[in-house]
């Protein structure tokens, strides 16, 4: 079975909510991956929840993937409990959505390993309640957990079967990562998958969210990665997930024709 295009809507940020839902649909996207605190923003401006609901109902839209569960790697104290009931509120917003996963963002900062996989734990506890799953992150340019082989550790040693890791090809290339850290990772244990190029123009190790770039106009080897996920089997739901704010400032609607164009190049070979 073929991939599942889906955009993530980081990739048009400056346009209004609804907008993202159309025009993923009029490019093609068979899914959108929101932001909650997109979802947050519209709603405090006036918006409602179903208008959304609405939306990407209206488009036939699937919601592959939520974001973002943060802080709760570096909360202390009476903070812990409140960014868990925070937390539980996204992902019951996710599951209004559609969405099956919610992303589990680590801390910017080095923390203890053991207490982040208990925490994690904690949040897989929160998920099946709410009937969302949290899916842990790896962030590259993150001094806790930057690197694939990290969170694949933790997502071992949780000892749950509803851990999961999301994939993101700039994060795997950008922390260091090669196909062989990728290949041990079952495919009922990845989620999703991220798909996005890094900088020419920039060391590896030294990029952030902005260096991510077109799919083809960048460094990695996209080809050799979505081989190897399509050998062991991985045949769901992919992402365009960028943060360039040269795109931000183009037609969407050229921006999303180039992206789906490369991404049914490399993954409807």
């Amino acid at each position: 079975m073929p991939f599942t295009l889906c955009l993530n809507t980081s990739t048009i940020k400056p346009q209004p909510m609804l907008e993202k839902i159309r025009l993923a649909a009029e490019a093609g996207f068979a899914g959108i991956e929101l932001w909650i605190n997109d979802v947050y923003e519209y709603v405090g401006q006036g918006g409602e929840v179903r208008d959304i609901e609405k939306a990407i109902a209206d488009c036939g839209l699937i919601v592959p993937c939520a974001i973002a569960a943060r802080f709760w790697g570096e909360a202390e104290g009476l903070e812990y409990p409140l960014v868990l009931d925070e937390i539980k509120r996204r992902m019951e917003m996710a599951a209004r959505l559609g969405s099956p996963y919610l992303v589990a963002t680590p801390p910017r900062e080095p923390c203890d390993v053991v207490r982040l996989t208990a925490r994690y734990k904690d949040l897989l506890e929160i998920g099946r309640q709410v009937g969302v799953k949290p899916t842990f992150e790896y962030i590259s340019f993150f001094r806790s957990v930057g690197h694939l082989a990290q969170a694949w550790q933790i997502v071992q040693d949780v000892d749950d079967t509803d851990a999961t890791l999301i994939l993101d090809a700039f994060h795997t290339y950008n922390g260091g990562a090669t196909l062989e850290d990728l290949r041990p990772i079952p495919i009922e244990r990845i989620s999703h998958y991220h798909i996005d190029d890094a900088a020419p123009d920039k060391p590896l190790g030294q990029q952030t969210d902005p260096d991510r770039v077109m799919l083809g106009d960048g460094v990695i080897d996209l080809a050799a990665e979505i081989a190897l996920l399509r050998e062991k089997g991985y045949d769901g739901t992919v992402s365009l997930e960028l943060f360039n704010k040269d795109l931000w400032a183009r037609d969407p609607r050229e921006v999303l024709k180039t992206g789906i164009e490369r991404m049914r190049q490399l993954l409807e070979q």
